[in-house]
Parts: C-alpha cells; sequence; structure tokens
C-alpha cells in the first residue's frame, strides 16, 4: 500500500534486475519503514475519544512526506472530533490527484529530453528536504537531518551499498546524544536552572 517515490523506484529496479518477489517485498519494507515514525507521530493527533482503531489503521495509509507535513502544521487548529474526517479528506485528494497526474503525464514524460526528466526527478528530494526543514518543531529533527547531509556523501564513496543505513542509523543515534547531551542542557544551563533534563 505504499505509494510514495522510493518505493517505487526500488520496486522498479529490483524487477528489472530480476529478483524474487521476497526480496522486493523486503526492500519495499525496509525503504517504506521511514513512515512508521510519522504515523506513530500523527495518530495521537487524529485520535479522538471515539475514533476506531480500524479507521486509524486505513488513514495510516495516507500519510506520507506531503500528508505528513500539512497534518503536523495544520491540525492543531482542527477541532479534534473533526480531525480524522479533516485529513481522511486531505489524504484521499492528494492520493486522487497523485494518480490523475502519474496518468497524464506517464507518456508525456517519456518525450521529455533526459535534462528535463532529471530535473523533475530531482524535484522530490528538494521538496523532501524543504519539507522536513520547515516541519521540523524540535532541534534532534533537524540536527539528525545536518548529519544525514554531511555524512550521506561521505557514506556513499566510503562505504557504497549501505552507506543510508549507517547514515539514517548512526546518524539518528548521533543526533539524539547532541540533542540529549549538548543542545538541552544547553537550554537548561542558558535558563539558570542547571538541572539536568
Amino acid at each position: 500500500m505504499i505509494w510514495a517515490l522510493p518505493a517505487k523506484m526500488i520496486l522498479i529496479g529490483m524487477m528489472a534486475s530480476g529478483a524474487n518477489v521476497l526480496a522486493m517485498f523486503l526492500a519495499v519494507t525496509l525503504s517504506s519503514i521511514r513512515m512508521m515514525p510519522m504515523v506513530a507521530s500523527l495518530v495521537p493527533e487524529l485520535r479522538g475519544p471515539r475514533t476506531p482503531t480500524w479507521l486509524l489503521l486505513v488513514l495510516s495509509h495516507f500519510v506520507a512526506i506531503t500528508a505528513w507535513v500539512f497534518a503536523t502544521g495544520s491540525l492543531k487548529n482542527v477541532p479534534r472530533p473533526a480531525r480524522v474526517a479533516y485529513f481522511a479528506g486531505f489524504g484521499l485528494t492528494l492520493v486522487a490527484a497523485n494518480t490523475i497526474l502519474v496518468g497524464l503525464s506517464y507518456g508525456l514524460v517519456a518525450t521529455f529530453p533526459p535534462a528535463v526528466a532529471g530535473v523533475l526527478f530531482f524535484l522530490t528530494p528538494v521538496y523532501f528536504v524543504g519539507s522536513i526543514w520547515a516541519s521540523a518543531r524540535h532541534s534532534v529533527v533537524r540536527v539528525a537531518f545536518v548529519i544525514g547531509v554531511l555524512a550521506g556523501p561521505l557514506l556513499a564513496v566510503l562505504t557504497p551499498g549501505i552507506d543510508i543505513l549507517i547514515a539514517g542509523i548512526g546518524g539518528g543515534t548521533l543526533a539524539y546524544l547532541i540533542d540529549r547531551y549538548v543542545m538541552r542542557r544547553r537550554v537548561f544551563t542558558g535558563a539558570g536552572k542547571g538541572d539536568e533534563p
């Protein structure tokens, strides 16, 4: 049910290389697991006193970068009883618009010069970068982002093949430690409390 671009690219690349179905399933699952923290942070914002779990599970399939960024920024202004309907409407609109756009442009993109197609494809990571940075509410997210941007290209040269895994796990752990023991301590010390967080 994941319809994000990286998962699609991995699936098509593996299909073209003749990989077996289990390997494709595992690779797409690992690439899409990044959605899990987004879902985990969004579900408590959506849940109301009478919201059924099955409905939250269905809505979790609409969580991708655009839906998550938009929801985290706008749900606080929506009354809690209306949040599920609000997000459902937005998520369904995104999927419908995406499906229509892909259907209309699929054949058209093949006629573009390679440079134009490359630029259009590059818009996705640029959009991700801008969206994640703009929606970061906690310093740890920005620290992790900077570490990932710096470590990614270096690790691609040093450890190709597992560079993203190392950058993700190592960078996320390092960002947590920096936020926990440097950034938060500075905030508490700067406030004159001198207490550990």
